[in-house]
This record gives C-alpha cells, structure tokens and sequence, in this order.
C-alpha cells in the first residue's frame, strides 16, 4: 500500500510541470518587438523603434516609425520635449501628420526633429510626445551613434 502511495505521488509530480505551463497568456500571443529602439503602444499612435541618433555630444535627430491606430482620422506629432528631469530640448519642427491606419517613418525621408541637451551615445534619454489629439506620451529613448548604420548620405546633429 505504501509503494502504491509513494508511486502515485511520483506521477502527479512528474505530471504537475508540464500541466503547470496550460492555461492563457501563452507566450506566442503576447507582443514582441525585438529592435534596438524603444517602443510605445499606449496611444492611438504608437511610437516604434524610436532612437536619438546623436554624431556630437549633446544633440540628435530623433527618429522613429509612428503608427496610427485610428482607421477614421488622421493624427499629427505636435511636438516633443524632455521628460521629467531631463534638460532635452527639441528645435521647432513642423508637424508631423499620420494619416488614417497609416505609418510614417521619420528617418523617410529625414523629418530633421533635432534634439539637443545634456546626452551623448550609449544613454537613454526620458522625452514627451504630445499629439494634435491632446494625448501625450512619455518614452525613454536610447541614444546611439550616427555611424550605427541607422542611414546613409544623412548628416546627423
């Protein structure tokens, strides 16, 4: 009688592991994004692969793909600042408009958001999005060399 018991302990905790990984919220279902920018769904635009591309100590031009999730209207970047205790500025630029479940990306061709402030490769800087929809989003964006490979024939700030 022991051996049946100590035997049917055995089983249910060799079976315990495998049934353990069953239920929701499987790994392949969750979102992944493996790039070397950083990424925010939170908005009706999303912010992806966003990077500071920096050729000098204390200035970049910021580069992303935005991505709007609105199918009936168009959205627009209004404007970008530093996040909270940073000293990041960004130079005046004009807007930039995301049409209807439509993507831009700012490296094409070069939309020239120029950043300046207290940063250099290698650091990850806090900045604010604010969009023409009055949402605003914040993001710590990483910093890395104009020579990373992110384009050719552009000059970086």
């Amino acid at each position: 009688m022991r051996l049946r018991s100590l035997a049917t302990a055995a089983a249910v905790i060799a079976l315990a592991a495998p049934l353990t990984s069953c239920g929701f919220d499987y790994a392949t279902e969750r979102t992944y994004t493996p790039a070397g920018g950083a990424n925010n769904r939170e908005g009706v635009v999303d912010v992806l692969s966003a990077v500071v591309v920096s050729g000098a100590e204390g200035s970049g031009t910021f580069v992303a793909s935005l991505s709007n999730n609105d199918g009936a209207e168009e959205q627009s970047l209004t404007g970008i600042s530093g996040g909270e205790g940073a000293t990041i500025e960004a130079a005046e630029f004009e807007g930039v408009t995301v049409p209807a479940a439509g993507l831009v990306n700012l490296a094409e061709p070069p939309a020239d958001i120029v950043l300046t402030g207290d940063f250099t490769a290698g650091d990850f800087v806090p900045l604010s999005f604010d969009f023409g929809n009055g949402e605003r989003i914040s993001l710590n964006v990483p910093v890395v060399a104009d020579d990373f490979g992110y384009w050719e024939g552009m000059d970086a700030s």
